[in-house]
């Protein structure tokens, strides 16, 4: 097995588990053509170069530039999972990649032997609605799953102040100013009782925030950006509340999956991809997008309510083990490449 992909100082790590990797020249959110065409180029010489039996993409642009590489190069089999649509299908995107990318994913996608992983229902939707697959091509798999040993069940802390925790890169898109703004309406009451933490690297996403705004957004007491962390478990462990009121064009967010197996009632939007991980009133709310009023409403009942958090938090365990168990999802893609290979 073979992991393609750009080095973000996580080759090693993988290296070490035995497994041979190539560092992928993409950038997640450039649109200089010459760029992209050059990611392609890279990935069809590659393909033609390591004849894979299946060629297993993650991620709109790597899906783009992969499934074309892989036509070209007549690789066999072609597994895309899509892990939400990013801004690339949004109505207000006239950008000439958003333009062009679903022609060309339908140009892509028309082959034998390829299937499209999905983590909801939307994504499934318009795929088929704009026809770049045929509905049959369609498989789902909630989420990329979470190591239940790894983000066991954790208790809420019961000293120190209350935490609410956000974790994304620092983009607009997802909800990072709702909350901050939503603090700062719950500032008077909650000032000396609760710290709001943001956590996530800065970005180069067209709608990412600057230093400089994160900056004037945080006091560094009542509301912390934290940056990019590697002990993303630890700090989930000891919060109280975890909240995401992004309106990004969600797959299934990781953070969340991961906030469910660690135990944390949850407030986030009613919306494509986050309202998987979120059954309203049981492990914690949803929300209309761009609502800092709900928001600040949820919140407000959250922290002031210590066994809703604690009952909601080990629904949100129970919702975890029931549905985004790694090895479950281990199983359902190793069915889907023996499907393939068996065409």
């Amino acid at each position: 097995m073979t992991i393609v992909t750009a080095d973000t100082g996580k080759l090693k790590d993988i290296e070490a588990k035995g497994l041979k990797t190539i560092n992928l020249p993409m950038s997640r959110s450039g649109m200089n053509i010459k760029e992209e065409l050059g990611t392609m180029w890279f990935l069809y010489k590659m393909y033609k170069r390591e004849k894979p039996d299946v060629v297993h993409h993650v991620g709109m642009k790597t899906i783009l530039w992969g499934t074309l590489a892989a036509k070209f190069a007549k690789v066999k089999s072609v597994v895309n999972a899509v892990s939400g649509l990013g801004g690339f299908f949004a109505d207000d995107n006239k950008s000439m990649l958003a333009k062009v990318m679903p022609k060309a994913l339908k140009f892509s996608h028309d082959r034998k032997n390829l299937l499209v992983i999905f983590q909801n229902n939307e994504d499934r939707a318009m795929y088929v609605k704009k026809g770049i697959i045929e509905d049959g091509q369609a498989r789902f798999i909630k989420g990329s799953g979470v190591n239940l040993k790894e983000f066991c069940y954790t208790p809420e802390p019961t000293e120190g102040k209350l935490k609410i925790i956000l974790t994304a890169r620092m983009i607009v898109e997802k909800g990072v100013f709702l909350l901050t703004e939503a603090a700062e309406k719950l500032r008077k009451g909650y000032e000396d009782k609760a710290e709001f933490w943001l956590v996530g690297g800065i970005d180069d996403h067209p709608g990412a925030i600057t230093r400089e705004q994160l900056d004037k957004a945080c006091d560094g007491k009542y509301i912390k950006w934290l940056g990019y962390r590697t002990d993303v478990k630890e700090l989930l462990q000891q919060s109280h509340i975890v909240a995401f009121p992004s309106y990004y064009m969600e797959g299934l967010p990781k953070s969340l999956i991961e906030a469910d197996a660690i135990g944390r009632p949850i407030i986030t939007c009613n919306s494509v991809g986050c309202k998987e991980a979120v059954i309203g009133g049981y492990n914690g709310y949803l929300i209309p997008t761009k609502n800092v009023d709900a928001l600040v409403e949820k919140l407000d009942i959250l922290l002031s309510n210590a066994k809703l958090r604690q009952k909601m938090g080990r629904n949100s365990r129970a919702y975890a083990e029931a549905n985004f168990s790694l090895d479950v999802v281990i199983e359902k893609h190793l069915a889907i490449y023996e499907e393939l290979m068996k065409g």
